[in-house]
């Protein structure tokens, strides 16, 4: 193997198992950039993000920069670090050239889908909520376009019909730091990507959980399945909102208006077909499995949701 001196650039979740697989490897890691702590939890307290906390078990100096794009002191720190190359993932910042262009063999993108289908910053999410079959990892050199840069590797995984969000981040997540570890050892030539096929995923906000009964309920169970644990998939039903949490399709036709609760289970009216709801929880409560939920709370059948 190769000994590379690299940088290490993530935040979230995602990008641990990476940081670990480079440095199990044997890589020399100079340095580990992440996001700022943030304020957490009821007393909001300062806490480093999960590749932060990830680093210092390791031993190994992180930086975090609130800002990069046109700080020159932060381009010229990252330039002396002297790097053959760094390895991004999920990092939140955007690079810019004198960054792009100071490791020696460039920096390594660890995008979480097949590019050139679903560039941007939800592609988990963008995936199930299109009804994929498959998604997977792609490693890419980066360049200044969103997501834009020539590929290295590829790899897949399949997308079932009962798929979350959860599972399909955890099955990336894990097979990403494999995945750059054989593009570092074999430098493969990059591949241009092609120009069709290109479709982009947004960052997502908490309006795009609202669920839209006039959908069919297959689509409101991908919603459901592809935005928890966030933004979260909810509706409105009197003042309050309710947050679903797991949800069933049936393709059954019930007639009624969508969005009217059918029975006690609950089985709510769509589109075309009917969602059974499985999993519900209120403001400031914990989650129920939905027959729990409706011991306590009235949501009678006729009675149609916002």
């Amino acid at each position: 193997m190769t000994r590379l001196r690299l940088a290490f650039m993530g935040s979230p979740d995602f990008s641990v198992p990476a940081l670990r697989a480079l440095h199990e490897a044997g890589h020399e890691i100079a340095a580990v950039y992440c996001q700022p702590p943030r304020p957490s939890g009821r007393g909001q307290k300062e806490t480093p993000c999960p590749v932060h906390r990830a680093a210092l078990e390791l031993g190994l100096a992180v930086r975090t920069p609130a800002r990069v794009r046109r700080d020159t002191a932060e381009h010229e720190a990252f330039a002396a670090l002297d790097l053959d190359v760094a390895v991004v993932a999920a990092y939140g910042l955007i690079l810019p050239p004198a960054m792009l262009e100071a490791p020696r063999r460039g920096c390594l993108n660890i995008h979480a889908s097949l590019l050139p289908r679903w560039r941007g910053a939800g592609p988990i999410q963008a995936a199930i909520l299109a009804g994929d079959t498959e998604s997977g990892i792609t490693i890419m050199r980066m360049e200044e376009g969103l997501d834009t840069g020539p590929m290295l590797l590829r790899a897949s995984v399949p997308i079932g019909p009962r798929t979350t969000t959860p599972e399909l981040h955890d099955a990336l997540a894990t097979l990403g730091g494999p995945l750059v570890l054989r593009a570092l050892e074999e430098n493969p030539n990059p591949i241009p990507q092609p120009e069709e096929g290109v479709t982009y995923a947004p960052k997502l906000g908490k309006e795009d959980g609202r669920l839209d009964w006039s959908q069919d309920a297959a689509s409101l169970d991908r919603r459901v399945r592809a935005l928890n644990p966030w933004p979260g998939t909810f509706f409105r039903h009197g003042e309050d909102v309710i947050r679903v949490l797991a949800a069933t399709p049936e393709a059954s036709s019930s007639g009624a208006a969508p969005g009217t609760v059918l029975d006690g289970e609950p089985r709510v009216a769509c589109g075309s077909g009917v969602l059974r709801l499985t999993s519900l929880q209120r403001a400031g409560r914990g989650a129920m499995p939905a027959d729990a939920f409706l011991r306590g709370y009235s949501m009678s059948p006729g009675s149609v949701l916002g």
